[in-house]
């Protein structure tokens, strides 16, 4: 999954960018309105982290002109200002949930989880493919109940997968989505790590999970175990 985070204060900014590359999301950021803008109309983010009050453009505004230009992905908007008028405003242009500063990185993280799990017909923690479990708020995974180890970009990679399983996912939406913006689509950096999986929960189980469609992409087939 990739976030942009649209946040002014460095500190912070630089703070809530590690805590979600901890979490195995794929982050970019921007620290003023009008990068923070370009970036979302430019990237397919699967969620923005959008403050109110900042330099160059505010946040209202970044979020109407979002919304005017198509762009639905879900914003969760920080501001200092906790006034009713405030969370009513961000909410009427389209903001999908709001934190009022401060706030714990612990409750950051769980609003993000709980709004990337509405488009989907998962189950809240845990995605569950045949003997394939996968339990999205410990980010471990099991294969037949057996946990295997895996590298944060390895599991952003799976999940993501297993978010569209039985879907053919191409190798430049997997780099759009699990990588940052210095992903370059021409690499190999997917392949590599496809194969990463697959000597992980496909090899030593004797599956196939994980398919190549020729000349579109992968599919994590849940059918095959």
């Amino acid at each position: 999954m990739r976030i942009l985070v649209v946040e002014d204060d460095t500190r912070l900014c630089d703070l809530l960018v590690r805590a979600l590359k901890e979490e195995s999301y794929a982050v970019d950021k921007a620290e003023d309105g009008q990068e923070g803008e370009w970036l979302a109309f430019e990237n397919p983010y699967d969620l923005i982290v959008l403050d109110i009050m900042l330099p160059r453009k505010d946040g209202f505004s970044v979020l109407k002109s979002l919304r005017t230009g198509g762009i639905a992905t879900p914003v969760l908007i920080l501001t200092a200002k906790d006034s009713k008028e405030d969370v009513i405003k961000g909410l009427d242009l389209g903001g999908d949930d709001y934190l009022t500063k401060p706030f714990s990185i612990d409750e950051l993280l769980a609003r993000i989880r709980a709004l990337l799990r509405r488009p989907t017909s998962q189950p809240i923690a845990t995605i569950e493919l045949g003997v394939l479990r996968i339990d999205t708020l410990r980010k471990e995974v099991f294969q037949r109940d057996q946990r295997i180890d895996m590298t944060l970009k390895e599991y952003g990679l799976l999940e993501y997968l297993a978010r569209r399983a039985g879907q053919v996912v191409s190798r430049q939406d997997l780099c759009e989505h699990v990588w940052d913006m210095n992903c370059d689509p021409m690499s190999n950096v997917v392949d590599v790590y496809i194969g990463y999986l697959r000597n992980k929960i496909d090899k030593p189980f004797n599956t196939q999970m994980i398919k190549t469609i020729r000349g579109h992409g992968y599919m994590l087939d849940a059918g095959q175990s």
